[in-house]
């Protein structure tokens, strides 16, 4: 795969630890896979002029590599992902850690000055080299790093410069969020001193200069520092300004929120006899060694992307329309697992080994219900409608349904519940029973009662099969296509609840500051 250079962060010199401040907006897109690749280089400090001025010259030291997704990063719990680094054999390259958040609506752009007395005497042969670094809060309680003052050189009182910093990435519009501010002494070869910390927020910060921005420094003891100080250390705020852009902000988050609900993903895979008999090329469940069937191809394209936002990647997985071993019976919602007490199969490819197992294993026979793995979804679903779990169930059939009345008032009921309902059609057979289901133009009924929301998405898998054989690219043109309502129908249930995805902004206002266009 072919991967275009997005952006790169600043260097931090001599330390195997960087917590780097540079920040990247991209674009979400749910029911895409946004793959994304991180390489860690070393700059030689003699070569960054050089290393700047052409990216990937030899002055730099590969140290490693990873890949993910964007979808992966914003799944993770708390927007937090940990991923190995690995490139040089036989070597441990360490780890990256990715954090990400939804950007706020908030244009306003703050630019403030600080300063400091009586700081610790830190250097041998001098007073300090202090800088500050500001972090905003995480909501699991986490801190991310937003900006560093520059180093002022030799002084226990610095007077650091002005600065200018987006007040999403100071707070990300959140205008009580905590950010805390450490004080170091810089050293050369990046072991920089801590002489302390404090905590404020940006509605603090906003008031500017005056009594009650004036911050005392936490001075932490520790083994290296026995000596307690005795004077306050104190932060002091010169200046605040706000300026507001007026300009149409160019970055638009495709995205349902960082605080995401959890999804739960589950698989049907149609085992009726009109498929064809299995072990011949005609058959849609045929497993041919050159390449995926129809089946398989949906489950992956869709399954793949999907995972992402499932946590513990163990997906319940059913078949329906076949005879089981050993009596014959049967089932419209039997686990491809085999074991009626646990349905899991763990991540998509052990969905696919358990599809492929139980071709082996059933007797394709029908009818066409869809009603029971319908209402085995929605029985779950009605367990947690809290918001924090949201249930997405995809169905692969080849043919119509037999149940037609049962399946429209599963839909109905499972329409009040945090479900939607991926159908995917293949082979050559019409499916115009499947579009009554899809209730884009006329909302799905049931005995007099409407469906409360739209949660169904039909299509034919033959609508999205690319002319020159290119699986990949009709996978990928399908999982935007059937995905692509997902997160409408996610956040039609939570406003139909009342339910907020995230703790609310505070919506009360600043306090009185200087403000220019």
């Amino acid at each position: 795969e072919v991967f275009s250079s997005f952006g790169r962060t600043e260097v931090i010199d001599n330390t195997l630890n960087p917590d780097f401040v540079r920040k990247f907006v991209l674009d979400f897109f749910f029911e895409e896979k946004q793959n994304l690749r991180f390489d860690w280089l070393n700059v030689d400090s003699d070569a960054l002029i050089h290393a700047i001025l052409h990216p990937f010259s030899c002055f730099q030291d590969f140290l490693g590599q990873t890949f993910c997704t964007l979808g992966e990063i914003i799944g993770s719990t708390g927007g937090h992902l940990e991923r190995t680094l690995s490139g040089i054999p036989g070597k441990k390259c360490g780890v990256i850690i990715f954090t990400a958040e939804e950007l706020s609506n908030c244009r306003d752009i703050a630019t403030m000055q600080l300063c400091a007395n009586k700081l610790d005497k830190k250097d041998f042969f001098g007073k300090s080299d202090p800088f500050l670094v500001f972090y905003r809060s995480n909501e699991d309680g986490t801190f991310t790093i937003c900006h560093k003052t520059e180093v002022i050189k030799n002084t226990l009182n610095p007077v650091w410069q002005p600065f200018t910093i987006p007040v999403r990435a100071l707070c990300n519009g959140d205008y009580d969020r905590t950010v805390k501010i450490d004080v170091y002494d810089w050293d050369r070869d990046g072991s920089h001193d801590f002489i302390g910390e404090f905590t404020t927020s940006y509605r603090e910060l906003s008031r500017g200069q005056n009594q009650f921005n004036v911050y005392e420094v936490r001075h932490i003891r520790t083994a290296r520092c026995k000596k307690q100080h005795v004077t306050p250390i104190l932060v002091l705020f010169l200046q605040f300004q706000l300026r507001e852009i007026t300009a149409e902000n160019p970055f638009k988050a495709h995205c349902v929120g960082l605080k995401l609900t959890q999804l739960n993903f589950t698989v049907a895979i149609d085992f009726t006899a009109s498929n064809g008999n299995p072990s011949q090329p005609t058959s849609l469940h045929y497993m041919s060694p050159y390449q995926m069937n129809a089946y398989a191809m949906a489950l992956k394209a869709v399954g793949e992307i999907i995972q992402d936002y499932d946590s513990d990647k163990l997906f319940p997985a059913y078949g329906f329309g076949a005879k089981l071993p050993p009596d014959g019976k049967v089932s419209h919602a039997f686990p491809l697992s085999g074991d009626a007490d646990n349905p899991n199969c763990v991540g998509i490819e052990g969905v696919l080994e358990a599809y492929f197992q139980s071709l082996r294993t059933v007797q394709l026979y029908g009818p066409t219900n869809f009603a029971p793995v319908i209402n085995q979804v929605a029985n779950c679903a009605a367990e947690i409608t809290d918001g924090s779990q949201y249930f997405v169930l995809l169905m692969i059939t080849d043919g119509v349904i037999s149940d037609m009345v049962q399946t429209k008032e599963a839909v109905v009921n499972a329409a009040s519940l945090p479900v939607s309902i991926i159908i995917v059609g293949v082979g050559p057979a019409e499916f115009d029973a499947m579009e009554e289901l899809d209730g884009d133009d006329v909302r799905v009924s049931s005995r007099g009662r409407l469906a409360e929301r739209d949660i169904v998405q039909f299509v034919p898998f033959r609508d999205y099969i690319d002319r020159s054989g290119n699986q990949v690219l009709s996978m990928a043109r399908l999982a935007k296509d059937v995905l692509a309502e997902i997160p409408e129908q996610l956040l039609s249930f939570m406003k139909s609840r009342g339910i907020e995805p995230r703790p609310a902004i505070s919506s009360s206002p600043l306090p009185e500051v200087h403000r220019h266009i």
